[in-house]
C-alpha cells in the first residue's frame, strides 16, 4: 500500500496548531481581539515578556497567518488577519468534526 501525500488543509492546520501551542501567542492573539482597531504601540508593556521574546512569538503568529503587522517606525501595528483566522477557525471545526470519540476502549 502506497503511503498518500498530506494535504494542504493538512499541512495548514498544523502550521496554525504550532503557532498556537505557546501561552505567550494566545495572550497576543486574546489582547489583539478585543482591540477595536489595530494595536498601535509596545506590546511589551501590555504581554509580560521581553521585547526579543515577544517579537519572535509575533514572527511566528506572521508566519502562520494570524496576524498581520506594519512597522513605519515609529510606528508599529499589529492586527488579526481576519481573512486567515476564518479560514483557522474553518480548519479546526472540520477537524475536530472528523474526529469521533470511540464509544469503546483503547
Amino acid at each position: 500500500m502506497s503511503k498518500k501525500a498530506l494535504t494542504e488543509e493538512q499541512e495548514n492546520l498544523a502550521r496554525i496548531a504550532k503557532a498556537l501551542a505557546h501561552p505567550v501567542r494566545i495572550a497576543i492573539l486574546q489582547m489583539l481581539a478585543t482591540q477595536e482597531c489595530c494595536y498601535h504601540g509596545d506590546m511589551s508593556e501590555v504581554i509580560p515578556v521581553a521585547k526579543s521574546t515577544l517579537s519572535q512569538h509575533l514572527k511566528e503568529l506572521r508566519d502562520a497567518g494570524l496576524i498581520q503587522g506594519e512597522i513605519t517606525l515609529p510606528s508599529i501595528k499589529y492586527c488579526i488577519n481576519q481573512e486567515n483566522w476564518s479560514m483557522a477557525k474553518s480548519l479546526f471545526g472540520d477537524f475536530f468534526k472528523e474526529i469521533k470519540m470511540n464509544s469503546g476502549s483503547c
